[in-house]
């Protein structure tokens, strides 16, 4: 059973979480309307997985990830929120967020998500993996220079007819379980699909794999 901390200022955003997630078998270590309020909880109980909004009248999520970072390291971190601009991407994703969900994702997408960054695993709602992978293009060298080398190109012959199918699949955004319900093979088998794919390419980073992926 997982301790979810909920922080969000919308009061029946929170009240249906908590209603769906206590369903689920998840305790809720409970809920705070900014990253203030959210931290003095913290300081009375404990939390492995904290669901966070962004803009918030108080702390704002952004400021509330690094806190948690910095003083519970082990707390995952979920960002359920509406924006998905480049500025609230990369600095919560830099700031330590082990996933960015959108709000209109759904239950069963909170759900798994939560289950998948319990067990390891980052969780990215494809429209954000969409403009992670825009603005690494945009960003990425298309030379050696200053000393930084271009993300190599995959040795796509290297790869098996499923590796060239979950590829594929990687480049159109899509979650390991979306990628498994599509193929209709396990999550766990995505995930050993793409680790030999990390393996092949020399590239262990989901966004820059895609990137490469793309040419």
């Amino acid at each position: 059973m997982y301790k979810v901390l909920l922080v969000d200022d919308e009061t029946m955003l929170l009240d249906s979480l908590e209603i769906i997630l206590s369903m689920n078998g998840m305790e809720i270590a409970g809920k705070a309307h900014d990253g203030n309020e959210a931290l003095a909880l913290l300081e009375e109980t404990s939390c492995d997985i904290a669901l966070v909004d962004l803009n918030m009248k108080g702390m704002g999520g952004i400021e509330l990830i690094g806190h948690l970072k910095k003083r519970y390291p082990e707390t995952r971190v979920l960002v359920l929120t509406t924006f998905y601009d480049d500025a609230n991407i990369t600095d919560a994703i830099s700031g330590g967020a082990d996933g960015y969900l959108l709000k209109d994702s759904g239950k069963d997408a909170i759900l798994g998500a939560i289950r998948q960054i319990m067990g390891g695993v980052s969780v990215l709602d494809p429209k954000v993996m969409q403009r992670l992978m825009a603005l690494a293009v945009e960003g990425a060298p298309k030379q050696s220079r200053g000393g930084q080398e271009p993300v190599p190109t995959p040795a796509y012959g290297e790869f098996t007819e499923r590796e060239q199918e979950i590829a594929a699949l990687l480049v159109e955004g899509l979650t390991n379980r979306q990628i498994a319900d599509r193929l209709y093979i396990s999550e766990g088998t995505v995930k050993n699909y793409i680790s030999t794919i990390y393996d092949k390419t020399g590239i262990h980073d989901r966004v820059k794999l895609v990137v490469a992926l793309k040419g």
